[in-house]
């Protein structure tokens, strides 16, 4: 049997994902702050699950909480990034922009690093992480949150690179959504909203076909193509 983690697998995509791996035969470790949601998903398939409760911005209990959580799985085949945090903050709020740092940028770091390097000790494995489409271009609405994507994007590249250089079997995926119908996606003039359901299928389908970029869904790579190509002085003025 594989063994996932699935770290942020409280509510939204993570929630999404770790059911659809549990129901692909993964045993899937299944972490995130809050206790009683995890609670509920194990109870749902209680030989298919096991609970860690930990926050990923505390760095320096990161390394042990995902190996002791290895360690009752039995192994580790595939670890899911899925915790992150974003708020429009056009008021350059410093705590909603250094929370989001905390978050996306700091944790997101403790994870992927020691993900790597326990699968480059074992010479195998996958890391999936969930970026944005907003890693592409910056945004005055939402400063903080558009760079630490940019951060998450370009760290995931760094890491594939590592991984080719190892001529080892470890495969990083990287996971850009537009929008998607969780509590991240709050505001107006959204288009293009996939279910939960509908993008948890499609990044499900991504990673066990190994995919290095995938966007969620498939027709927000148009708009990553025309956000990436938008001309400076136009972008400026957006």
């Amino acid at each position: 049997m594989k063994k996932a983690i699935v770290v942020g697998a409280s509510s939204g995509i993570g929630y999404q994902l770790a059911v659809l791996l549990a129901q692909n035969g993964y045993k899937v470790g299944i972490t995130s702050r809050r206790d009683q949601l995890l609670l509920n998903l194990q109870a749902t398939n209680p030989q298919q699950f096991i609970v860690s409760v930990f926050d990923v911005t505390d760095i320096a209990s990161v390394p042990q909480q995902l190996k002791q959580l290895t360690d009752e799985l039995g192994g580790l085949d595939l670890l899911v990034l899925s915790s992150g945090t974003g708020k429009i903050n056009p008021e350059l709020d410093s705590k909603v922009e250094q929370d989001i740092n905390a978050l996306n940028v700091a944790g997101f770091t403790a994870v992927a690093d020691w993900t790597f390097n326990f699968f480059q000790k074992q010479a195998f494995g996958q890391f999936a992480a969930i970026t944005s489409i907003a890693g592409i271009r910056g945004s005055r609405q939402a400063p903080a949150y558009f760079a630490s994507k940019a951060y998450q994007i370009n760290y995931l590249e760094g890491l594939r690179q590592k991984a080719k250089n190892t001529k080892l079997p470890i495969h990083v995926t990287d996971i850009r959504p537009g929008f998607v119908d969780t509590a991240m996606a709050a505001g107006e003039n959204l288009f293009w909203v996939a279910s939960v359901e509908k993008a948890a299928k499609q990044i499900y389908m991504a990673i066990e076909n190994r995919r290095d970029v995938v966007y969620i869904t498939k027709r927000w790579r148009i708009v990553g193509f025309l956000f990436w190509k938008l001309p400076k002085f136009i972008h400026k003025r957006l």
